[in-house]
């Protein structure tokens, strides 16, 4: 969709095939449960654990590279209306959509910083005691890296925006000079 710097649209990628990846490892988990359950009545322990935090995992993996690739859901119905009839208009919408954007991942981003440390200091857990326990801190540590590398590519595609619209601008005042 728009340009950005090579190592962070490889990063991007990176986190989304891992995301990838996850999901397969998942599907795979999941599956294994089921017919441990049904034909030996041997389950395996932690499922519902892991399957929890692991889509909180994927999620913040592939968020990132959802928006990159224009695929992050929204209406636009007044955008494409805007589009047609005033671009620069459009453009200026876009980009204070992609800087509200970047701002809200700022401030969950800030918000969640508190929960990761304290889950660190606790040891937080999932599971019981005995049985089946898993770190809750790891897909905190993700979550953060998910909502700073989309707060980043929010803010780069309102940068894009406002470029985007200063050219345009650029281009009809040009056009307004050479006619008169």
């Amino acid at each position: 969709m728009a340009s950005m710097p090579l190592g962070l649209h490889h990063l991007m990628r990176a986190m989304n095939a891992l995301g990838t990846l996850w999901i397969l490892g998942l599907m795979v988990l999941l599956n294994s449960d089921v017919i441990g359950r049904n034909f030996f009545n041997a389950p395996i322990l932690g499922v519902p654990e892991m399957t929890s935090l692991s889509i909180v995992g994927i999620v913040f993996l592939q968020l990132a590279d959802t928006l990159r690739c224009g695929r992050f859901t929204r209406a636009d119905v007044l955008l494409d209306a805007l589009k047609q009839s005033r671009p620069a208009a459009a453009d200026a919408l876009q980009a204070l959509f992609h800087a509200v954007g970047a701002l809200l991942m700022l401030a969950i981003l800030w918000a969640a910083w508190a929960p990761l440390l304290e889950s660190i200091r606790i040891f937080e857990y999932v599971g019981a005691i005995g049985s089946f326990q898993i770190p809750v801190w790891p897909i905190r540590l993700i979550t953060l890296l998910g909502l700073a590398t989309t707060m980043i590519c929010f803010a780069m595609l309102a940068w894009c925006d406002l470029r985007r619209m200063s050219a345009r601008l650029g281009v009809a005042s040009t056009t307004r000079k050479t006619t008169s």
